[in-house]
């Protein structure tokens, strides 16, 4: 029994370790759209974004991670290298709230009940709710129909590191698969001859600055 009780002890004690240790920040870089208007590039940052993200840290490897995100997108056919787009002509603009929560995996260990300097990549991924504008197509040109509430799945690139114990700086890049396909306006079978994308997806390129705190670790002696 006395073995029992030390080894729950000792658990506690590695979970309290990084239980109550979170970061809080902002976060703010630019925004585009990948869909069936304008070009395809997957990292052109042309709006701004900007929101505010939380982390829990769980352990040295991964985190919970909530974040709450607002940006503009925008596309115009006039800019796209794909010739039956640029003959189509269309352009539309949509706003995009999304809230985001998932995991964040680390790829070294990182530590932030130490003085050491740390740098890690990380990986992101969870399920987001977004709010955006329902467009659709009358008369060649976009307009808008009520609102839009959907689901995307966040895929998240990153780098981060310590710029001081409690200051964190990241740098990431994270594209949206959307279960839409009317952030445009148009679908499959409005797309004129121009190449088509079956779903909309939007990217998020920023930084993030945050501010850890919570309770340093126990240290139990026996």
């Amino acid at each position: 029994m006395r073995y029992l009780t030390l080894v729950v002890i000792m658990i506690f004690c590695i979970d309290n370790t990084y239980s109550q240790t979170y970061e809080i920040g902002p976060y703010i870089g630019g925004a585009n759209y990948i869909g069936d208007i304008g070009p395809t590039t997957y990292i052109a940052p042309q709006t701004l974004v900007g929101g505010i993200i939380f982390k829990w840290n769980r352990s040295p490897r991964h985190s919970f991670r909530f974040s709450l995100l607002h940006a503009k997108i925008e596309a115009s056919d006039f800019n796209s290298n794909e010739g039956l787009r640029k003959q189509r002509g269309l352009s539309f603009e949509n706003t995009i709230t999304e809230a985001s929560l998932g995991l964040e995996y680390t790829f070294w260990e990182w530590n932030l009940h130490t003085y050491e300097p740390q740098m890690t990549p990380y990986l992101y991924t969870g399920l987001t709710f977004f709010h955006a504008n329902s467009l659709y197509l009358e008369d060649g040109i976009i307009k808008e129909n009520g609102d839009n509430w959907n689901f995307s799945i966040p895929l998240v690139f990153g780098i981060k590191t310590t710029l001081t114990p409690s200051l964190i700086f990241g740098v990431e890049i994270g594209p949206r698969y959307t279960f839409s396909d009317n952030l445009d306006g148009i679908s499959l079978t409005e797309n004129q001859g121009a190449h088509p994308v079956t779903s909309d997806w939007y990217m998020f390129t920023g930084i993030t600055l945050t501010y850890t705190f919570g309770r340093k670790p126990c240290y139990c002696s026996f």
